[in-house]
């Protein structure tokens, strides 16, 4: 009889802040992030002002950790990112020297593995808050987890609104060498999205988009649709990564007003590829 057990997950860890992480915001940089992500918005694409998935930069390293904390390290190789949510408090911008700190907020079991959301707190060298985000990991088949501490904010998708027509339909396509691109300037260098041979070895069709390249070229949707005049409008970005995407692939994403809240303009939507398949799902945004 096997005395094998599976890996303990820490809820103890939940709630404790980790060490921060610096990060020093060069033009070049929010050019080169704009650039991987087709962004062509004009003043991210001079480098002038960082695009709103830019944020996940400076702080993937403080929010991953954090997630690690509760997460056992052997489950590494199934950790999924389930959902990102950025809260804009002001823009990033050449110059700024940032500091960002990360906690998990809780976990829940679910029936196919284990959520883990995750804070994380960005600010200025004045000590300004400049973005908050919410990462979630999915730890796929994961099992034994106790539900503890807090979910991430909610923003799921009012079935009511396909009964309207969407305010806006944007296709986008995906370049053969995105990934490379995105890998090199996000710092995100994931064997599944740059080496075939490893992503075909780990079940993939081959390799697959960044979840957040994919989330970036929404963003750029939905600034285009709600915001041209002025992307800093937008206060608030949160998304649900359903499925994968591959290199020149097309995605569309369908924009629903979905009214008022707060005195902001909100707004919900979702994106699929031309496999027919939802890769975006929960989409939200908040424009001031």
């Amino acid at each position: 009889m096997s005395t094998e057990t599976a890996p303990a997950f820490k809820p103890e860890a939940i709630g404790s802040w980790g060490d921060p992480v610096s990060f020093e915001v060069e033009r070049e940089r929010i050019a080169a992030y704009a650039a991987a992500t087709n962004d062509e918005i004009p003043a991210h694409a001079a480098g002038e002002l960082a695009p709103p998935v830019f944020a996940i930069v400076p702080a993937f390293q403080a929010v991953g950790i954090a997630s690690m904390t509760v997460i056992p390290g052997e489950l590494l190789g199934a950790i999924l990112h389930g959902e990102q949510d950025f809260h804009f408090h002001r823009p990033i911008e050449p110059g700024m020297v940032l500091s960002t700190r990360g906690k998990p907020i809780g976990m829940r079991q679910r029936s196919s593995g284990v959520t883990v959301a995750n804070l994380g707190e960005t600010r200025d060298q004045d000590g300004e808050l400049v973005v908050e985000q919410y990462m979630t990991s999915f730890v796929r088949g994961a099992q034994g987890a106790e539900d503890v501490g807090d979910e991430a904010p909610p923003h799921r998708f009012d079935e009511a609104l396909r009964e309207t027509e969407p305010a806006a339909e944007v296709a986008q396509t995906f370049d053969a060498d995105q990934t490379f691109r995105y890998a090199e300037a996000s710092g995100d260098p994931m064997q599944i999205h740059l080496d075939e041979v490893f992503a075909k070895s780990v079940g993939l069709p081959g390799i697959i988009i960044h979840g957040l390249c994919t989330m970036a070229f929404t963003s750029v949707a939905v600034i285009e649709h709600a915001c041209a005049d002025d992307p800093t409008r937008l206060k608030r970005l949160a998304v649900r990564f359903a499925s994968i995407a591959l290199p020149e692939q097309t995605i569309t994403t369908r924009i629903w007003d979905a009214g008022e809240n707060d005195g902001r303009s909100t707004y919900a939507y979702e994106t699929t590829s031309d496999a027919d398949a939802l890769v975006i799902k929960d989409g939200w945004a908040e424009i001031a």
